[in-house]
Parts: C-alpha cells; sequence; structure tokens
C-alpha cells in the first residue's frame, strides 16, 4: 500500500482548544481515525468527554504532547508512522505577551512540529493555522536578522509578530524539507454557527462585553473599518477538506466570510441584539489608535485589527464551493455567539447548561437541564443564578422572568405572550418564588391541564404587604443602580456573607435591570393586584405547596384560609427569610424534593 492509499490518520496538536475540539468532530466525522495531541491526561479526558457531549459516538486517541521536551511526543516520529495529516491549532493566543514568550509559544511550536513530521513515512499534508492579517509572508526572507526581528516586534507586539514570522518559518522549512503544506488564515474565530458555542472571550468578544456591560464609551467611526468573522465549524470543516485536497498542496487559503459588516454597523447589530445601550459616539480610527489604552478599554495589539483592508477569499471560497461548504449566515451566527457569550457571562460563568433561547418572541435566559419538566420563576431582584445550586439539587430548569436578569422583555405586560411558551405543551411543575410565584399562579389558572403542582416560594401577595408608593420609584431604581454585592446581600438577608452569590444579579441591575425592578417592586405593593392573585390562587385546584421562611411569615389571616384547603400544604424553613434559596439552599433544596417526591 502506498503512501497515498494509507487510511485517514490525523493528528491533531492543540486538540483542547475551540479549534482543536471542532476540528476533530470534523475530521472524525469524515470517517478519518484522529489522534489528539494534547499537554496531559486531564486535558485529554476534557477533550474527549465534550466530543461525547457533541455527538461523536466514534472513540479518539489522545496523546501527550511537551514541546519544551527533546521528543515532543513519547516514541517520536516513529510511533505515528501511520498519520498521514497532522493539523496544527496549537499556540498562544494572547495580547500583550512579551516577544519571547510568543517567540516560544508560536514560533518554537512551529520549528519542533515541522522536525517532528521530517521522519512520519506516511505523512501526506500538514496543515497550519495562521491568520488573515499575518499570513502570507515571504519565506525567502527567513532567516530573520536580528535587527528585522527587533523591529517586527517592536511594531506589531509579540503576539501579532510570532504569528508573522512562524508564517514565514513554517513555510520556509516546509519547502526546504519537501513537506506537503497547507496554510489556513481565518479571520476573528467566533462560535459555532448552530449553537453559538465557545470558550474565547479575547479580541472583539471582549469589545462585545463592554458594550454589554455597559462600559464602552464610543464605537469607531471608519465606514470601512472591516473585522471579519468566521465561525468556528465552518474552519474546522474548510480544514478537513483542504487536509485531504491534493489541489491545496503549497497554497494559503484566507478564510472569511465577505459578508461580515463594517465593524461600527457590527457591534450595533450585536449590541441592539443584546438590548444593551449601544454608544452613540463615533470616534475615528485614527483617533483611536492615537488614544491611550486607559480611555480606549483596548490593548494595543487589538487596534492593528481596525483596518479598511480587504482579502483575497477567491481561492478560499472556489475549495468550498468544489467539497460543497456554505458559509453560515454572519448576522444569525453573531447573534447565537452574542447570547452564548452573555449566557455565560463572558466567561464568569462556566457551567454548560445554561442558555439564551426565544420564548414567546422574547429572548429568555434558562439554567439547568433543558428538558426539565421542573420550572423555577425568580424574583425580585434577584436573578436566576442565585437558584442554580437549588435548581441543580431538584433538577429544575430555572427561568429569568420577562426584563430581569439576562432575559429581555419589560415585565408583567410580557407575560401573556411569555408563559405559554415558558410551559412548552407538557405538563410541568411550577415553582414560583416571591413575584415568580405571581407569575406561577397565573399560568397555574390559565392553562392548569398543563400543571401538575404549584409550588410557591415566599409568595408576596400573601405576606403582609411590604411595597412602596410609586413616587419612590426613582429612589428606589437609583438604589438599585448604584447598590454593591455586599449592600444587597444585607438588605436582602441580613449578613454581607451571600455577597458573591449576588454579584451578577448587581451586574444585571446596573446594565439594565434596576428601572424593571424598581416598577415591579411598586406594583407588588398594589391592593387590587394582590388581592387579584389570592383570588385566581383560589380557583387552582391542583397540588399547592407554600414554602416560606420562619422569619418570613405569611399574613396571619391568609394562613387561616390557606390552612383549611385540603389541596394546600404550609411548609416553614426553619431560620429562613424572604430569600431562602440564598441562605439555606440545602434546607429549600431538600424540601422541594420531598414536595416532588410527594
Amino acid at each position: 500500500m502506498s503512501a497515498l492509499d494509507a487510511p485517514r490518520h490525523a493528528l491533531v496538536f492543540g486538540a483542547s482548544g475551540l479549534v482543536g475540539r471542532h476540528l476533530i468532530l470534523a475530521l472524525a466525522g469524515a470517517g478519518a481515525r484522529v489522534t489528539a495531541a494534547v499537554r496531559s491526561a486531564g486535558s485529554g479526558a476534557r477533550v474527549e468527554r465534550w466530543l461525547r457531549e457533541h455527538g461523536l459516538t466514534r472513540a479518539i486517541e489522545t496523546t501527550i504532547v511537551d514541546f519544551d521536551a527533546p521528543e515532543i511526543v513519547a516514541g517520536g516520529a516513529e510511533a505515528f508512522a501511520s498519520v498521514t495529516e497532522i493539523h496544527n491549532c496549537a499556540g498562544a493566543y494572547r495580547f500583550g505577551m512579551p516577544a519571547d514568550e510568543a517567540r516560544r509559544a508560536n514560533v518554537g511550536i512551529v520549528e519542533k512540529l515541522l522536525d517532528f513530521a521530517e521522519g512520519i513515512p506516511a505523512l501526506q499534508r500538514i496543515v497550519h493555522i495562521s491568520g488573515y492579517r499575518v499570513g502570507g509572508q515571504d519565506p525567502a526572507t527567513v532567516p530573520w536578522s536580528e535587527e528585522h526581528r527587533a523591529a517586527v516586534y517592536k511594531e506589531l507586539g509579540g503576539y501579532e509578530a510570532s504569528k508573522v514570522e512562524s508564517d514565514a518559518i513554517f513555510q520556509a522549512r516546509a519547502l526546504e524539507r519537501g513537506i506537503p503544506w497547507t496554510i489556513v488564515n481565518p479571520a476573528s474565530v467566533i462560535g459555532d454557527s448552530a449553537t453559538g458555542e465557545s470558550d474565547q472571550h479575547i479580541g472583539l468578544a471582549t469589545t462585545i462585553e463592554q458594550i454589554w456591560d455597559g462600559t464602552a464609551t464610543a464605537l469607531p467611526a471608519g465606514r470601512g473599518t472591516f473585522l471579519p468573522v468566521l465561525t468556528v465549524d465552518y474552519l474546522a470543516a474548510f480544514m478537513a477538506k483542504a487536509a485531504s485536497d491534493p489541489a491545496a498542496v503549497g497554497k494559503a487559503y484566507w478564510i472569511l466570510d465577505d459578508a461580515t459588516p463594517p465593524l461600527a454597523e457590527m457591534l450595533s447589530h450585536v449590541g441592539r441584539h443584546l438590548g444593551a445601550k449601544v454608544p452613540w459616539l463615533r470616534v475615528p480610527v485614527g483617533i483611536i489608535k492615537r488614544l491611550p489604552p486607559q480611555i480606549t478599554k483596548a490593548d494595543p495589539e487589538t487596534l492593528g485589527f481596525l483596518s479598511d483592508d480587504r482579502y483575497p477569499t477567491g481561492p478560499a471560497n472556489a475549495l468550498a464551493a468544489k467539497h460543497g461548504l456554505r458559509t453560515p449566515d454572519v448576522l444569525v451566527s453573531l447573534d447565537r455567539w452574542a447570547d452564548h457569550l452573555a449566557a455565560h457571562r463572558f466567561g464568569r460563568a462556566s457551567a454548560e447548561d445554561r442558555r439564551i433561547v426565544e420564548r414567546g418572541g422574547l429572548r429568555t435566559f434558562e439554567l439547568g437541564r433543558s428538558d426539565s419538566s421542573r420550572v423555577i420563576l425568580p424574583g425580585l431582584p434577584v436573578n436566576a443564578d442565585t437558584w442554580a445550586e437549588v435548581a441543580s439539587a431538584v433538577d429544575a430548569r430555572a427561568v429569568d422572568l420577562p426584563g430581569l436578569g439576562l432575559s429581555g422583555g419589560t415585565g408583567v405586560q410580557d407575560w401573556d405572550r411569555w408563559l405559554p411558551a415558558v410551559q412548552g405543551e407538557e405538563p410541568v411543575e411550577l415553582i414560583g418564588h416571591s413575584l415568580g410565584a405571581a407569575a406561577a399562579v397565573l399560568a397555574a389558572v390559565r392553562r392548569p391541564e398543563r400543571v401538575t403542582s404549584l409550588t410557591l416560594v415566599a409568595p408576596f401577595f400573601l405576606q403582609p404587604r411590604s411595597g412602596f408608593a410609586a413616587p419612590l420609584r426613582p429612589f428606589v431604581r437609583s438604589y438599585l443602580r448604584h447598590v454593591d454585592a455586599a449592600r444587597l446581600s444585607i438588605r436582602l438577608t441580613g449578613s454581607a456573607a451571600n455577597a458573591a452569590a449576588l454579584e451578577s444579579t448587581v451586574g444585571d441591575l446596573r446594565r439594565t435591570g434596576a428601572a424593571r425592578v424598581a416598577a415591579q417592586l411598586a406594583l407588588a405593593g398594589s391592593p387590587r393586584w394582590r388581592a387579584e392573585l389570592r383570588e385566581a390562587l383560589g380557583r387552582f385546584g391542583g397540588p399547592v405547596r407554600i414554602i416560606t421562611g420562619s422569619e418570613d411569615p405569611l399574613d396571619p389571616d391568609m394562613l387561616a384560609r390557606l390552612a383549611s384547603r385540603p389541596n394546600v400544604e404550609l411548609i416553614s424553613v426553619a431560620g429562613a427569610g424572604h430569600h431562602p434559596q440564598l441562605t439555606h439552599g440545602a434546607a429549600l433544596a431538600e424540601v422541594l424534593s420531598d414536595v416532588i417526591r410527594a
């Protein structure tokens, strides 16, 4: 059997990264045997788990790579004699690196990979990821003089300069040693086109976060400023196809979506989609590049990407068309990526069971198992994140109400169209806390056939009135917008001990939630609405459990009335106040588990 007839065996370096994981999926889907080169056994286990969670049923192999060792993988090239293609997704993607560190991470890896690849007898291709701003270097300039290297690193910064140098060295050494190669020069890589999933939070993601949290003061004003994007799954599919296409040998491909809008337009679109306040101020790119980082809030290395340049995408588009690859809709992909970033709070919330979905025409945040028939509706002023541990313990999904937390909408006025969509078409168990208890009651009486049980935690309308007069709303709004987590914890629980659990709530209040929370707090004090909710609860004939903290009891008159109803069970959590999910989470979860079993 000749090398060209050998079964496809791909060795992927940088397999644990965003591109590497998606590339393994694409290669395995194409029928290739895949070996993932990872830094540790733990990293390999995480990659294998991620692949299983993303639908890969075939097993892959893993090997440990150490770029500082004499042999970067155990056994050297002889141990990988069957490998037909190598994909280099390894390296450091981080701005602000010192030149020496950047060279070791990017140039050094390329040099050692080519030394390793030279000894593999069946190797038909090595595919290297370069970049759309750094690709196309002249291999004839290698080796660089010390003066030239120093000038390039000074001008571009460590990360970009090391990618420029590694592009030139990769070509020069591969040509010198007769190794068939292909280079891909991707644009800014964003999340998966279907799910938006991404765990990279630098570059463009940082700018989107600044718009989302309100710290961005201006957008770049250049009409032609072009920062192209590319979904990670499309890049992976392209690399898998290019590695097996003989016509791609010795070629470099600029892979990007030419339909990407100009940068300012793209950022405005994403900001509107996230419901953020898009800065109205536009600053010319030339001025941005002259401003100090304290004002721009950007690493100086990233400013080189603010350019009007366009790129030679024709060959990549032709190869994609040849293999039936279609670029996903760029605006839809950007929206899904932005939703994933926001749902995971730009890397601060790492759990995978978090998502922003459409419910009743509103962007809605959920955490927990997506198909759970147990739904938690949180109260004011907190968000679903404060219920994460309890939701996990009882296998429920917690959902931010409209206008609160990470959900879109404005408030109670959205409930009519939103609640049926959250319930879905199958019966659910509703668990409502405080204001969420009101939503749960209304959902239950409007569609009783879709509610198997109703659990109300600290239902405000069954407790002594604690709302405030409407004229106080501006003061409440101001307080909520400026309160820190420690003070809010003291306000809600009597102690600062729960401040960490309220950090995300404080962030949501500062972004967009303070005014909406203040409005709904005022509504909660309405005697008329409280009476309507009590009457509605009386009309629900299914099982009702009412859970209160011993320090946050029901109104005595309501307690007496409720105790006489055969379908109502009253439960008290000793020592708890109005937010037992914060102060007595384990006890609350145990009570809810008992309720669910019953």
